[in-house]
């Protein structure tokens, strides 16, 4: 047995994580190397692995002719008696498999053989490690921040090192090296240098998957995130909903006194989060979107994608938000265009008090020609994703 050779391989696949057959692949392609600047030729040599012992030989079959004399080329070809000392049934004209000795390679050989085998395991590294992390392409990852690369940040994955574009930091973040943190692997290639991997903080799905491994009831499919708009650094809203009555979203993952959703906002250095319950009716949703600020009343239009909410006159600045930020995440949370009026303001622009008219009659029936006309005439917060 090939002791040696077969505690190489076992190193080798438990620390690079290449298979043995690759491995053996590679002794295999290297022998054959080595023939081929021995004799000049290959097309006639075979390499026999015994992969329980790492045992090998190299045969070449050679072409059996009559006399020393007759051989033209000793890489192809065998004269009578020689190929009688092999196979003594073998006759001329006919082939005889001949074991050769590798030992007798020359320098230069045994050379390219070696770079074949290293030029082998760095292919299958590198492999490994993009096979690796393309399974984890639209997922997190924890890193550790080594080092600036212009505005852009080197983290590493482990065996690989991802890069952080400054076009994906949160704004005001302020990494130092050695800081352990979660990234959202956005993209895998594979180029001839290794595996070049984007990795982002600010993705929307950055704060999705950490729910997913926070939360139990997301992980087992009792709770879904149906929607999610973020800001980075500063705001996230996320709409979930519970397949199981018995069983409270938001309270799912918010957690015993706020465990679950604090952990979450502390790994993102204190980005607020709100969780609102999803709901089918597109009136509710805006209205549980627009939380912490009450909402008298919500027209919603599912055609076109619009709805003109009317909130108390002392509510109307936290429903807008900071700058629009409240409005503009609801808005992009549920894909709706939303007007954002005050009770005074729409009642000089409609004509009519807003609290006779319910949501669910809104959806109902057709509103008159006359409030259609004033919506499309008023003036107010206007929240949309643009």
């Amino acid at each position: 047995m090939n002791r040696e050779l077969m505690e190489a391989l076992d190193i080798l696949e438990k620390e690079k994580e290449i298979s043995k057959d690759a491995l053996f692949e590679a002794i295999s392609n290297s022998l054959v190397t080595a023939c081929r600047n021995h004799f000049k030729s290959a097309d006639n040599v075979r390499v026999d692995i015994d992969k329980e012992t790492c045992e090998f030989h190299v045969i070449a079959t050679k072409e059996v002719v009559e006399l020393a004399d007759d051989v033209m080329d000793p890489a192809i070809e065998i004269s009578l008696d020689e190929a009688r000392l092999l196979d003594p049934t073998v006759e001329i004209g006919g082939t005889v498999e001949v074991e050769i000795n590798s030992k007798e390679f020359g320098r230069i050989a045994t050379q390219n053989a070696k770079n074949v085998i290293t030029q082998k395991i760095r292919e299958e590294e590198r492999n490994v490690v993009y096979n690796q992390f393309h399974a984890k392409e639209k997922d997190i990852v924890t890193g550790i921040v080594q080092r600036k690369v212009g505005k852009n940040w080197s983290v590493n994955l482990g065996k690989a090192d991802a890069l952080l574009m400054e076009s994906e930091m949160v704004p005001g973040e302020n990494l130092r090296p050695n800081d352990r943190i979660k990234v959202y692997v956005l993209e895998v290639h594979s180029t001839p240098k290794g595996s070049k991997i984007t990795v982002s903080r600010t993705h929307p799905d950055l704060v999705k998957r950490l729910f997913e491994a926070e939360v139990t009831e997301i992980k087992d499919g009792t709770v879904e995130i149906m929607s999610i708009a973020r800001e980075a650094g500063s705001r996230t809203k996320m709409a979930v909903y519970s397949n199981n009555p018995n069983v409270d979203p938001v309270g799912a993952c918010v957690g015993v006194n706020g465990a679950r959703v604090n952990a979450i906002v502390n790994e993102l250095f204190g980005e607020k989060i709100d969780v609102i319950c999803w709901d089918e009716n597109p009136g509710n949703l805006i209205k549980n979107a627009l939380s912490p600020a009450q909402i008298v009343n919500v027209f919603a239009d599912p055609e076109e994608k619009t709805a003109n909410v009317v909130v108390p006159d002392n509510q109307l600045s936290l429903a807008i938000g900071k700058a629009g930020q409240n409005a503009r995440l609801a808005a992009r949370l549920t894909s709706y265009k939303i007007d954002i009026k005050s009770e005074t303001q729409a009642r000089d622009a409609y004509g009519f008090r807003i609290e006779d008219y319910e949501m669910e009659e809104y959806e109902e029936e057709e509103l008159s020609e006359e409030f259609e006309e004033t919506i499309e005439n008023t003036e107010g917060g206007d929240a949309s994703e643009e």
